[in-house]
């Protein structure tokens, strides 16, 4: 999928909106609607439409934290913001920001405070309010999308990891989800049980025959199944269900690296600290 046109568009637009040295996001919305730029959307693929998405917003990006001018980043972030919101998906794509870029964008937001260009603040955080971010650890490297997206799967399965081992480890339910019913009952031995019974029974009734009438509980005697066999049935569909269970939630039975949480918790503490500079705005 060619999306260099895309990205072109999209540097021009930034380009026009810096030209001026603008600040405002009310001038990038005059260059946005004066180049009709929703219609980069006609042109969108019929599949992939996450990749075609994160391309564009890793495009933006790009700018937004790149060493150019004020005004250049200025328009990285204004043309990232306008594209969640212009865009026809429903529901909308989230805008993928990696930690590194969290950060970019906090010292953006610094420099536009200092500078008393209020818009800013108020920008990110109504996409923080919004919920318009997708937070991660994952660099989004510009040409390697579908590779980056690869990864976040690969990240978003260790987070359920770690959401496994917190709600099920050391639990009732833990216990359940690794009971091995065939060792649980020991349906070998009672293979064995229910055979001798079996037999003992059948025997027990056809000694009785030579004295008395067993007519009416002859059918006692029939050979059925046995409730060994019942339980190894149990036992083998409760093993299909676990492994049905682990194949819909992505989970398996290993736990994973502690690690997983310290990047978690590292994720937190640079959003809030981007969340407090807003309030103090």
């Amino acid at each position: 999928m060619d999306l260099s046109p895309f990205k072109q568009d999209i540097d021009d637009l930034i380009h026009e909106f810096s030209e001026g040295e603008s600040l405002e996001l009310a001038a990038m919305k005059k260059v946005w609607l004066s180049r009709k730029f929703s219609y980069i959307y006609e042109a969108r693929p019929s599949a992939n439409l996450a990749f075609f998405m994160q391309s564009l917003y890793a495009h933006a990006i790009g700018h937004m934290v790149c060493d150019a001018s004020l005004s250049h980043r200025l328009g990285g972030l204004y043309c990232l913001y306008c594209l969640h919101e212009t865009q026809p998906f429903k529901p909308p794509f989230r805008i993928y920001l990696s930690l590194g870029k969290l950060m970019k964008l906090k010292d953006l937001v610094v420099e536009a405070k200092d500078k008393d260009i209020k818009v800013v603040a108020a920008v990110v955080k109504r996409m923080l309010e919004k919920n318009m971010f997708l937070f991660g650890s994952v660099e989004m490297i510009e040409g390697s999308v579908a590779e980056t997206l690869n990864q976040l799967t690969e990240l978003q399965n260790a987070r359920v990891q770690v959401a496994y081992e917190k709600l099920f480890s050391d639990g009732k339910i833990d216990d359940f989800l690794h009971l091995d019913l065939g060792t649980e009952f020991d349906v070998a031995e009672m293979n064995k049980l229910s055979t001798e019974y079996a037999q003992a029974k059948k025997g027990a009734i056809e000694g009785a025959s030579k004295v008395v009438d067993v007519q009416n509980i002859k059918h006692i005697s029939i050979d059925k199944q046995l409730m060994s066999h019942e339980v190894e049935k149990i036992a083998e569909n409760w093993n299909v269900q676990k492994e049905a269970f682990y194949r819909q939630t992505g989970l398996t039975q290993e736990l994973t690296d502690p690690e997983q949480e310290q990047m978690e918790e590292q994720d937190h503490d640079d959003f809030d600290e981007l969340e407090q500079l807003l309030l103090e705005s």
